[in-house]
């Protein structure tokens, strides 16, 4: 099966799954949506296990992309996670890809982390 006959209602018998691919990349188009699912590796235990002895986030500058309408993560829990890393915070409407659905906002937001980061970097 290509994937020009790949569809939400028909997905390959080895896809991701469907419902974690809806949530996962709700305002994303269904091909690339289905490619992302199919594409996706396990993350590895470390992840879970590993530890981590000073966040970056502690001594450092940090920004956030709040995604609105994520329903991997909800934005409230974002917006907690943001504040504890003391970020300076964007909010977009848009699922938990944003980096597919709105390319556009995210490197916005990555050319503000940038020049904030570089102009800290001058005062320090």
């Amino acid at each position: 099966m290509g994937v020009a006959h790949v569809t939400l209602d028909n997905p390959p018998a080895n896809s991701y799954d469907l419902e974690v691919m809806r949530k996962f990349a709700a305002d994303v188009d269904a091909e690339t949506a289905r490619h992302m699912a199919d594409s996706q590796v396990p993350w590895g235990i470390g992840a879970l296990t590993g530890t981590v002895t000073e966040p970056a986030w502690r001594r450092k500058p940090s920004w956030y992309l709040v995604a609105a309408d994520d329903k991997m993560i909800p934005a409230r829990a974002q917006w907690a996670m943001a504040k504890r890393a003391g970020s300076r915070v964007t909010e977009t409407s848009g699922s938990h890809a944003l980096y597919v659905s709105k390319p556009a906002v995210v490197a916005s937001a990555i050319a503000t982390a940038a020049r904030g980061t570089t102009v800290a970097a001058r005062c320090a």
